[in-house]
């Protein structure tokens, strides 16, 4: 819904009721993602897109009647040519959209949400789009890291998809959820809806190796902003990475100076240094180990760990620093391939995000999800 937040926020203001249509869910050669939305005014005029132009009839004429009836409606589009003929899904792809009306009785928590988009504060919206009990489609609630307003029906609800939300929205992701009719993790009978408001959080990955090919095609996976950087432009091109978002041919050092100053850098970005050459890790740990970053982690053996701590070391970083390196990288898994080795950095990765201990789960007791 961040596409059109400002104009459905504007009407909001207004007092005004509105349709939305929101792309929940896609299959094969969708044109749209979710959460894309498009939004009916009620004086007929439209803002945003949930197809590129496919099936924008077909939800306006829905978007009415659900306005009407006040009762959301999911709805698939493109089960079968015919029906995507129909429609003008011409692209064999098939989405699911879900369609409800939105005012400030139905959803008051708008201008706090608003407010956290603009703050740059993360937020999401939960909203139940199927339920074995019709009546509780359209409750939702707002998550946000530290809090959560709403329900969905029952605490045991609240809690499980709460913290999966959270979870979702750690990574920047927006996608549907499902669950038993009360939250039980497994089962099925409702299915949920997390439109998380917050960018991917970014890995860069250094040094255009095989295991960073690897690692792009991790990162981008667990639903990260990839980028790949080397200064060495024979082997930085975009046809030996095609899972990085971005390909970059410049000095490491230079490139992630450059970017920590037009503010591209968060808490959340992971660091993977792979080249294992000291000409390109020092300069390059030296600027990484002093930015608030999630992850900073170094490839190499024991003795090309003890050589760069010790280079390190001569360049002025302060032990607290040193102590923030993951090097040599990743956790203990006995990883011998670079896809092997991409899930162990990631692992690591991973536990450090949620405080984990990486041990196995079966070892330990007590709750899995703290």
């Amino acid at each position: 819904m961040r596409d059109v937040l400002d104009d459905v926020y504007r009407r909001w203001q207004a007092g005004e009721t509105v349709g939305l249509g929101t792309v929940v869910a896609t299959f094969s050669s969708a044109p749209r993602s979710p959460g894309a939305s498009m939004v009916v005014a009620p004086d007929g005029t439209v803002a945003g897109s949930v197809s590129g132009g496919c099936v924008e009839g077909a939800v306006y004429e829905l978007a009415q009647e659900v306005v009407a009836d006040r009762k959301p409606v999911l709805q698939r589009y493109g089960v079968t040519d015919d029906d995507a003929f129909a429609v003008g899904l011409t692209c064999g792809g098939i989405i699911d959209i879900y369609v409800e009306h939105l005012d400030r009785e139905s959803m008051p928590e708008l201008d706090k949400v608003v407010a956290s988009v603009r703050s740059g504060e993360p937020v999401a919206i939960v909203t139940i789009i199927e339920h074995e009990t019709p009546g509780l489609v359209g409750e939702r609630m707002v998550v946000w890291p530290d809090r959560a307003e709403g329900s969905l029906g029952s605490s045991r609800m609240d809690d499980a998809v709460a913290d999966d939300a959270r979870g979702l929205l750690a990574s920047g992701r927006t996608g549907t959820l499902h669950y038993g009719p009360d939250g039980q993790r497994r089962g099925e009978g409702m299915a949920v809806f997390v439109n998380s408001f917050e960018p991917p959080p970014r890995l860069l990955v250094f040094g255009a190796i095989d295991f960073a090919a690897a690692m792009a095609r991790m990162g981008s996976y667990l639903g990260y902003q990839v980028t790949v950087c080397d200064a060495r432009p024979v082997f930085a091109t975009s046809s030996r990475f095609p899972d990085a978002h971005e390909v970059v041919v410049d000095w490491p050092h230079r490139y992630l100076t450059a970017e920590s100053e037009a503010g591209r850098i968060d808490s959340r970005t992971a660091i993977a240094v792979l080249t294992h050459d000291p000409k390109f890790d020092v300069p390059l740990l030296e600027v990484a180990l002093r930015l608030d970053v999630g992850y900073v982690g170094a490839m190499g053996s024991r003795k090309t760990h003890d050589d760069r701590f010790a280079r390190l070391r001569e360049a002025g970083l302060t032990e607290a620093e040193l102590e923030r390196l993951s090097s040599p990288i990743g956790l203990d898994l006995g990883a011998r391939t670079p896809e092997e080795t991409a899930v162990s950095i990631a692992a690591e990765i991973i536990a450090l995000r949620w405080s984990g201990t990486g041990r196995r789960l079966a070892a330990l007791s007590g709750r899995i999800h703290s």
